[in-house]
C-alpha cells in the first residue's frame, strides 16, 4: 500500500442545469448532478434541466423532452469517491495505474451504463491546455482500473462521470500532482474558434455568440480537403455524433454535452451556460474508425436572466 496514494472524495450535493451538464468549482473537491430530495426518502422523477417539471419514472418533460431521472439527496450524500493512484510519486512520461471505487458504506455500488459505459474520466492538464476522455474498466470488487500517462509535470484535474443505479449523473473532480519534466511553454487562453487535427478543419461557427442564462446553440462545422461533412459522415462515438466538454477556466465548472441531429449542422447541441468567462473546450467525433479532438477557447458573455426558451437540449450530464 506504500505504492499507493489515497485521494478521498466526499461527495456534496449542488444543483446542476442537465444530468449531463455539471458545472464543478475548484473550491470544492466534488461536483454531483443531483437535483432534489423528497421527504419520504422515496425517490422523485424530475427533468434535469428543468427541476420544476416532475413525473414517475419512464415519463418525459414537458418542456425538453428529456427522459425524467430519479433524484434523491440523502442517497448521493452517502456516496464517496477514492482514487489509488500507483506508483508514488506520479512521474510525467510514464503510466500510472488509477483505481476508482464509489462506496456506500464501505461497499462498492453498482453503475449504470450510460453512453455505453458505466465511466467515462476526463483528465486536464490544470492549464487546460491537455486533455484526455478514458473510461475505465469494472472489476471483479465493483472497483474501476484505467492507465494513463500524464504529459508533462504539473497539476491535473480528473472529472468523473457517473451514474449510480436508481440515481441521477454525478460528476467528481479531484487535482492529482505529477512530478518529472515540466512542459515546454506556457499555455495562454486566447480566443479560438477554429481547430485543426488530421486535416479535419472544425469550426465553432457562434462561438463570439456565447451567452448565460439562455438556450446557447453550439453550432460546428467540420471540413477536410475542401469538402462540408454531414452528419451521415460520422460515425457513433459511445452512443452519440460527438462528445462536447466545456471547462471554465476560473472556476472550473464542468459541462459535458451531447448533440442532437440537425440538419444543419454536422454536429450541432444545445446548453445552458451558468457562469460568464473563458471556457475551454473539447469535441471529440469518430470517422473512419478514428476519434478526433478538436480543442477551442470560447469567451462567454454574461447574458441577461429570464431568457430561457426551454429549447431542447442535447443529452446531457
Amino acid at each position: 500500500m506504500k505504492n499507493f496514494k489515497i485521494i478521498f472524495l466526499g461527495l456534496t450535493a449542488m444543483t446542476t442545469v442537465a444530468a449531463c451538464n455539471n458545472p464543478g468549482n475548484s473550491k470544492t473537491e466534488t461536483m454531483t448532478a443531483q437535483q432534489d430530495s423528497t421527504h419520504n426518502h422515496e425517490h422523485t422523477y424530475a427533468c434535469t434541466m428543468h427541476p420544476e417539471v416532475t413525473g414517475h419514472k419512464g415519463e418525459k418533460c414537458t418542456k425538453c423532452g428529456m427522459e425524467l431521472q430519479p433524484i434523491h439527496k440523502e442517497d448521493a450524500a452517502k456516496l464517496a469517491v477514492s482514487i489509488l493512484a500507483s506508483p508514488q510519486p506520479i512521474e510525467a512520461g510514464k503510466p500510472t495505474a488509477l483505481s476508482i471505487s464509489i462506496k456506500e458504506n464501505e461497499k462498492n455500488v453498482g453503475l449504470e451504463e450510460v453512453h455505453e459505459m458505466k465511466m467515462h474520466l476526463l483528465v486536464v492538464s490544470e492549464d487546460l491546455s491537455w486533455f484526455d476522455h478514458i473510461h475505465p474498466v469494472e472489476q471483479q470488487d465493483g472497483s474501476y482500473t484505467v492507465k494513463e500517462t500524464f504529459p508533462a509535470a504539473g497539476k491535473y484535474l480528473l472529472f468523473t462521470d457517473y451514474k449510480p443505479k436508481g440515481l441521477a449523473g454525478e460528476v467528481a473532480m479531484k487535482k492529482l500532482e505529477v512530478t518529472g519534466t515540466a512542459g515546454a511553454s506556457t499555455f495562454e487562453l486566447n480566443p479560438k474558434a477554429i481547430a485543426t487535427t488530421a486535416g479535419y478543419t472544425v469550426t465553432l461557427i457562434n462561438a463570439s455568440d456565447l451567452k448565460t442564462n439562455q438556450t446557447q446553440d453550439l453550432q460546428f462545422s467540420v471540413e477536410k480537403n475542401g469538402k462540408k461533412l454531414k452528419e451521415s459522415d460520422f460515425q457513433n462515438y459511445l452512443g452519440a455524433t460527438a462528445h462536447i466538454v466545456m471547462i471554465g477556466a476560473k472556476d472550473k465548472d464542468f459541462l459535458h454535452i451531447h448533440p442532437v441531429s440537425d440538419k444543419r449542422f454536422p454536429i450541432y447541441a444545445q446548453t445552458n451556460i451558468k457562469k460568464a468567462g473563458l471556457y475551454r473546450m473539447w469535441a471529440q467525433f469518430k470517422i473512419d474508425g478514428q476519434v478526433h479532438t478538436a480543442d477551442f477557447t470560447v469567451d462567454v458573455a454574461q447574458g441577461e436572466k429570464g431568457n430561457e426558451e426551454g429549447k431542447h437540449y442535447g443529452h446531457q450530464h
